[in-house]
C-alpha cells in the first residue's frame, strides 16, 4: 500500500482531506430541488465505491505490506466491528447536522455542531494516541472553534431574518456534535489493533468504515424520509427513481469525495509523528474549504453588509492560525 515516509507528504495528504471534506457538498448546489434524503442515497454508495476503489489502487500498489485484500482478511474482528461502528456513528451524526442546519440554520448548527465536534474528536483521538505537542494542538484547535463561530456570526449577519434558535435545533446540533466527534477516535482504536494481532492499515479501515456508512444508511436515512426533522412533508421514495440521472451522479461524486478525504486523513494519522488528534483536527479546517467555495464561487455573500465580511476576514485569519498551530505540533 501507499503510505507517506515524510511529514511533509503527511501533511500534504491532511490538507487534501480538509479540500475532500470542504468541496463534497457542492454536488448538492448541482441537484436544486432534490431532497437532501434523496440525494444522500447516492452519496452512501460514493462513499463505499470510493473505498473499493482506493483500495483496489492505492491500497494495493506500493512498497508497504499487506496489500489491500490481505489487509482486509487479517483483520482482527474487534477492529472490524469498531471500523464499522465508527462508520454509523458518523453517517447518524451528518444526517443529523444536516437536519440541525435546516432546523436552526448554519448561525446555530455549525458552531454548536461543528465546534463540539472538532473539541471532543480531538480530544478523544489524543486520549486514544497521544502524539504530537498538546500545547500547540489545542491551541491551534481553540483557534479553528473560534474562526467556526466567526463564519457562522457572518452567516447570521447575510441573513436578513435570522432563525430563532429553537430547542429542537440545538438538541440535534448537539447530538451531531458528540457523534461527529466520536467516529474518529473508533477509527483510531480499530487501525490500533488488539491484542489479538495488529489493527488494520488505513485503506482496510476505510472500507470497514464506509460499509459501516451504507449499512447504517438504510434505517436512519429511511425513518429521516417517513419522518424528517425539519418540519418538512415526507419524502416519496418514488421521487428517488424520477431524479435525473446527473442528481444520482452528482450524489455519487460527492460520496466519493468525502470517501476520498477520509482515506487520505486515515492514512496520514497513521505516519510517523502526526497521530489521529493532528489529522482530525486538520481535517475539520474543511469548515473554512466551504466557506471559501460559498464566498468566492457561489457569491453567497454578494450582497452582505459590511459586517458579515469583516467577519468572514477574522474567520480565515483565525483558521489559517489555528491550522498552522496544528501542523506545527507534531514537530515541537
Amino acid at each position: 500500500m501507499l503510505l507517506p515516509h515524510t511529514y511533509l507528504a503527511a501533511l500534504l495528504l491532511m490538507i487534501l482531506s480538509m479540500l475532500c471534506w470542504g468541496s463534497w457538498a457542492n454536488m448538492l448546489k448541482l441537484t436544486p430541488g432534490y431532497r437532501f434524503q434523496l440525494f444522500y442515497w447516492d452519496y452512501a454508495i460514493g462513499v463505499a465505491l470510493g473505498a473499493v476503489v482506493l483500495g483496489l489502487t492505492a491500497g494495493s500498489h506500493g512498497p508497504v505490506q499487506p496489500s489491500f485484500l490481505s489487509d482486509m482478511a487479517m483483520s482482527p474482528g474487534q477492529s472490524i466491528v469498531l471500523a464499522v461502528f465508527g462508520g454509523a456513528v458518523f453517517n447518524v451524526a451528518n444526517l443529523l447536522l444536516v437536519a440541525a442546519i435546516d432546523v436552526a440554520g448554519l448561525a446555530v448548527a455549525f458552531p454548536v455542531g461543528i465546534g463540539l465536534a472538532l473539541v471532543v474528536g480531538s480530544v478523544s483521538s489524543y486520549l486514544v494516541n497521544p502524539k504530537a505537542n498538546p500545547v500547540l494542538l489545542f491551541v491551534g484547535v481553540a483557534l479553528v472553534v473560534v474562526a467556526i463561530v466567526l463564519d457562522a456570526a457572518a452567516y447570521r449577519k447575510r441573513e436578513s431574518k435570522a432563525r430563532a434558535a429553537t430547542t429542537r435545533g440545538i438538541v440535534l446540533s448537539l447530538v451531531s456534535g458528540v457523534l461527529m466527534g466520536s467516529f474518529y477516535p473508533l477509527v483510531a482504536k480499530a487501525m490500533e489493533g488488539t491484542e489479538t494481532g495488529p489493527g488494520p492499515g488505513p485503506y482496510a479501515t476505510a472500507m470497514f468504515f464506509a460499509f459501516g456508512v451504507l449499512l447504517s444508511t438504510v434505517p436512519a436515512n429511511w425513518l429521516l424520509m417517513k419522518k424528517p426533522l425539519d418540519g418538512k412533508p415526507p419524502v416519496r421514495g418514488a421521487d428517488y427513481w424520477g431524479a435525473l440521472n446527473r442528481w444520482h451522479v452528482a450524489g455519487v461524486i460527492g460520496g466519493a469525495v468525502w470517501c476520498a478525504g477520509a482515506v487520505t486523513n486515515f492514512v496520514a494519522a497513521g505516519a510517523h509523528k502526526v497521530g489521529p488528534a493532528v489529522s482530525y483536527a486538520i481535517g475539520q479546517g474543511a469548515t473554512m474549504i466551504s466557506a471559501c467555495w460559498g464566498v468566492f464561487v457561489w457569491r453567497e455573500f454578494a450582497g452582505a453588509p459590511k459586517q458579515a465580511k469583516t467577519l468572514l476576514a477574522l474567520m480565515f485569519l483565525f483558521f489559517i492560525l489555528g491550522l498552522t498551530a496544528v501542523a506545527l505540533a507534531p514537530l515541537y
